[in-house]
């Protein structure tokens, strides 16, 4: 039976399990073709394919981005958006990418212009670091119509100087972007066997926090502030911003910080260029120093970023801290320092053997042993046998390919040739073997004079733009001012700011929370706002504590179930903001006296009880000892007052202030 619904089932969808494998095949491939950068060059395949356009276009001169966008079509698939989008971002860091025109502006947010407006070209730096066929692991494109690089061999962490973000399908990553002076010197400390450590530095420059960073990895932090000035008694200026927010989005942040009255601000000024310049004119009487911690806590001034540092290591996604990419990719410029050396060497080699078989050709005077050579046969061999006797100056055997290309020599350059410049030319040759022999047997000596080069070549101005300090929390019910003022419709049951037209309670914060309690003795805490419904008829209103309410509060109410009245003191206590709270037992009850006292000592006394003059009650006029009624919790029932309707209840002995009274 259970084997007859699975088939069932499977009839019934019979391509649930394509659907199940192309999900996965889709996941994997926005994980390893889209969204996470390959370890070993730090690049995603959309960033790698246009940097090998442009080497293969690369003629030192700018070209059109348009131009560009189309060439790298032929090796990424996804459309012009992407690869124009990549490309401008990788002009706008300017290290693997000249750009000329309107990139944008990272600092404002504004977009560059249209691919067919701007240009772009390597940078010497990128040329260096990034390219080298001979080093290179190729793969046929996607149609089978060209080659492209699997990865380029680059000898930086470029992935770290750079950054990257990505969200791929169930992964996303992360990674800050570094200083160019900061890998180089990690780089070398690990070449060296010393201990090293990063931090990222951002081209918005900033204050930083680093002390939760966990090296990049998922679960760190990284606290970031802009940088205020105060350049006067009313005038803040900001000048460096967070990571990833620009000058639209903090000015953006403080006007709606101000129309929501959390800062007040009379106007705010963009004055940036090629720096930040954001000037905040401040109302008189204002305290410039409190006004930056609201910055701080209210506007985009100050953000908090997750790192996750994700990359691709042999076709899987891995989450490692920066400082292991770090090492692994020193590593990897140390074999291929070494890839390159070995074919330096052998290079060197080829070239010198062919020198020393081109001086023996000519000095010895081989070549007239072909003079009488009928056949391409016998010239091959009169050159082998009038070669061997001099085969002991090499160092390596001759081959067929060897002779042949002897036989290219033109009768020019054996006429015109000078045995000095040949000595000085295999004398260069073998100084450079030398050389490459020596960098081989001290290959990390090598790999540091590398980054050494690198640093003296590229870092000069290079300078750390984010300054990193502990930075600490910053409460903002301390840095609020209370600059709102708190209105009450009682009959209506609304609370409000600004209402001019209402009864006013008092001034209070945006931050604050509101207590009200209303006449069928129910009570609730709700956080301040525009217009808020508490609840009809409001006997009490009051801005909540932010350490608690230590109030004590007395109420008599006629009950709605039996009718009786009953008298209960009770204070606040723990409660949860926009719940409503019932005092009394049953509905239909109804508040006929309120009072609030500072202290248990000025709660009152005693109350003259008047009844309602429809009750069958003998005395309708007494008076009702509050002092037998004990502090309970706010849902006790209370104390019973009368079981006729009260008219009114008046305090005999109030205390200082008057009692609040229904």
């Amino acid at each position: 039976m259970a084997k007859e619904s699975k088939s069932a089932r499977a009839g019934d969808a019979p391509l649930e399990k394509s659907y199940r494998d192309w999900f996965l095949d889709y996941a994997s491939y926005v994980i390893l073709d889209r969204a996470v950068p390959h370890i070993d060059d730090g690049l995603k395949p959309v960033q790698r394919r246009v940097l090998h356009t442009l080497w293969e276009m690369d003629d030192g001169r700018f070209h059109k981005v348009a131009n560009v966008v189309g060439a790298t079509m032929r090796y990424h698939p996804h459309g012009d958006a992407s690869i124009g989008a990549a490309l401008v971002g990788i002009g706008q860091r300017g290290w693997l990418i000249e750009p000329q025109g309107n990139y944008g502006n990272v600092l404002t947010g504004d977009e560059a212009a249209a691919p067919r407006y701007i240009e772009a070209r390597l940078t010497p730096f990128a040329r260096e670091v990034l390219f080298n066929p001979k080093t290179t692991t190729w793969q046929l494109s996607y149609d089978g119509r060209a080659r492209e690089p699997v990865t380029l061999p680059a000898k930086f962490p470029v992935v770290l100087l750079e950054g990257a973000e990505g969200i791929a399908v169930g992964l996303s990553t992360r990674i800050l972007p570094h200083n160019f002076n900061d890998l180089c010197r990690a780089a070398i400390n690990h070449l060296q066997g010393k201990t090293f450590r990063i931090y990222p530095d951002f081209p918005t420059g900033g204050i930083a926090d680093f002390s939760e960073y966990n090296d990049g990895e998922r679960g760190g932090k990284v606290k970031i502030r802009a940088r205020i000035e105060q350049q006067g008694k009313a005038v803040l200026a900001i000048t460096e911003l967070p990571y990833g927010a620009t000058t639209e989005s903090v000015i953006e942040s403080i006007l709606a910080a101000n129309a929501k009255g959390k800062i007040k601000v009379r106007r705010v000024d963009d004055n940036t260029a090629d720096k930040v310049e954001i000037i905040v004119h401040l109302p008189q009487g204002s305290e410039p120093e409190k006004v930056i911690q609201q910055l701080y806590v209210f506007t985009g001034c100050q953000v908090a970023i997750s790192p996750s540092a994700c990359v691709i290591d042999d076709d899987k996604p891995v989450f490692i801290g920066v400082r292991e990419i770090l090492k692994r990719s020193v590593d990897k410029t140390l074999s291929l320092l070494k890839r390159e050396l070995e074919i330096r060497q052998g290079e060197l080699e080829q070239q010198w053997h062919w020198d020393s078989l081109e001086r023996i050709f000519i000095e010895e005077r081989i070549y007239r042993r072909i003079e009488k050579s009928r056949t391409w046969e016998n010239v091959l061999s009169e050159i082998r046998e009038g070669l061997k006797p001099f085969a002991k100056r090499l160092r390596r055997a001759i081959t067929d390919e060897d002779i042949v290309r002897l036989t290219e020599i033109r009768i020019k350059r054996i006429s015109a040739y000078n045995r000095f410049e040949a000595d000085e030319k295999l004398k260069g040759i073998e100084d450079a073997i030398k050389e490459v022999r020596q960098s081989l047997r001290h290959l990390v000596a090598h790999a540091v004079r590398w980054f050494e080069m690198l640093q003296e070549k590229y870092g000069k101005g290079a300078k750390r733009r984010t300054t990193y300090d502990e930075i600490e929390q910053i409460s903002a019910a301390e840095v609020v001012s209370a600059n709102q003022r708190l209105y009450v419709n009682r009959e209506e049951g609304f609370i409000g700011l600004n209402w001019r037209q209402h009864e006013y309670v008092q001034d209070c914060t945006i931050l604050d929370s509101v207590l009200c309690f209303m006449a069928d003795g129910s009570m609730k805490v709700s956080r301040v706002g525009d217009k808020v419904f508490m609840g009809l008829g409001i006997v009490h209103c009051a801005v909540f504590p932010k350490d608690g309410d230590t109030a004590f509060y007395t109420m008599i109410y006629q009950d709605g179930a039996s009718g009786k009245a009953y008298a209960k003191r009770f204070q606040v206590g723990g409660v949860t903001r926009d719940k409503l709270y019932p005092l009394a037992k049953s509905d239909g009850s109804k508040v006929v006296y309120f009072d609030v006292s500072p202290t248990q000592k000025a709660m009152p006394g005693k109350v003259h009880v008047s009844l309602d003059g429809r009750s069958k009650a003998r005395v309708r006029e007494f008076d009702f000892d509050l002092e037998a009624v004990s502090v309970g919790s706010r849902a006790a029932k209370g104390l019973k007052v009368t079981k006729w309707a009260i008219k009114d209840v008046k305090r005999i002995d109030p205390a200082p202030g008057g009692p609040a009274q229904a």
